[in-house]
Formats: structure tokens, sequence, C-alpha cells
């Protein structure tokens, strides 16, 4: 193999010989462009109309809280919108946790 080929050698080895591309020029027009004001229409403000709830699912965790070792212990309820019992738990205990030492869960169930 010839390593010493000029660029074009190599051009013409790769993609073949160029074809010659035929130039057609279009005269170009130029139409006179009107200028368009788009301006807001005053709407008045119409009823809103209610949308349907649709159904999120939830789920109730029931967590025993408290700030003492071994001492009064409250339950506490947290609401869940999730599917996932995994989830609900992490995020009861961590808004218990914000205001509670010691919290431990009793139940995770769906409403």
């Amino acid at each position: 193999m010839n390593s010493d080929l000029t660029e074009e050698e190599m051009r013409h080895a790769l993609f073949g010989t160029p074809q010659p591309e035929e130039q057609v020029s279009a005269p170009v027009v130029e139409e006179p462009v009107e200028e368009v004001v788009l301006a807001k229409p005053v709407v008045a403000p119409a009823a809103k109309k209610k949308v349907a709830k649709a159904f999120t699912p939830r789920l109730r965790v029931t967590l025993r809280v408290g700030n003492e070792f071994e001492g009064k212990m409250v339950e506490l309820i947290h609401d869940a919108d999730t599917l996932s019992s995994l989830l609900a738990e992490q995020d009861a205990l961590k808004a218990a946790r914000k205001k509670f030492k010691y919290v431990d869960v009793v139940s995770v169930k769906s409403m």
C-alpha cells in the first residue's frame, strides 16, 4: 500500500469522483410583508369549573413517639400519598423525628 497519497487522491478513494451539481438559480422575489399587530382580546372572567379529584392512594402510618427513653409514649398518625408502604413509613419517620427523639412504627394500613 502506498502511503504517499495526496489529499485529493484520498478523497477520491474514500468518496469517489464528485458529481458536478447543476446550478439552477431561482430569481429572488421579495414580497412586501404587511405588519400584523395582534391585540389580546379582553376575556370576561368565566366561572371556574370544579375538577373532580382523582383517586389518590393513601396509606395511614401509626407511630408511637416520645422524648424519654422507656417513658411516656404518644400515638401519632401520619397520612402519606403513596402506594409504597416503605416510602410511607420513611416519610412518617422523617416527619416524626423533627419533633420527637424516639419513634416506633406500629402499623402501615391503606385507607
